[in-house]
């Protein structure tokens, strides 16, 4: 799992989406390809994203000590992400780290983690407390739908793939 929260994975890091970023590097307008395949995936993830985020500010903070300011800060770092090149070639929605945050870098992580949450001071000073989170908060917001997620992915990618081969057709 990548640092910075629960990533929910579409990779499509088949041989396919390789041979197409390859031939859009071949093209002569490949940049603006690229970037327009690379918006086209994005926006066939948001509906996931948005999903996850209201499933963290669904999330009750009675009882967790968390305010609305933590659950929103959390759903602000929640974007589809998408790299064509690379260390990794997919799509995915990721919930980023969020450092200014209370100075709980972790929290989308922490929240999400079925078992342990995590340790806070009381108002600042002793004792310690273990909090728990809403588990499964952002992996529950993918469950029924992550197959339509990744056939929308692929159909942004097939229909780069067709548009490439009408030119060289």
């Amino acid at each position: 799992m990548a640092s910075g929260g629960p990533p929910f994975d579409l990779r499509v890091t088949h041989e396919g989406l390789d041979a197409l970023v390859r031939a859009i590097r071949r093209e002569e307008d490949g940049k603006a390809l690229r970037k327009e395949l690379a918006k086209n995936m994005r926006d066939a993830l948001r509906p996931g994203a948005a999903l996850a985020k209201s499933g963290i500010m669904a999330m009750p903070s009675a009882g967790t000590g968390m305010g609305a300011g933590l659950r929103a800060g959390i759903a602000k770092k929640i974007r589809p992400e998408v790299k064509l090149g690379g260390r990794w070639t997919g799509a995915r929605v990721k919930a980023f780290k969020t450092p200014g945050l209370r100075g709980f870098s972790n929290a989308p992580k922490r929240i999400n983690r079925r078992n342990g949450g995590w340790r806070s001071l009381t108002y600042g000073h002793e004792p310690w407390r273990t909090q728990q989170g809403k588990p499964g908060w952002f992996d529950d917001s993918f469950t029924n739908d992550a197959a339509a997620y990744q056939a929308a992915a692929h159909q942004a990618m097939e229909d780069m793939a067709r548009r490439l081969a009408s030119r060289a057709g």
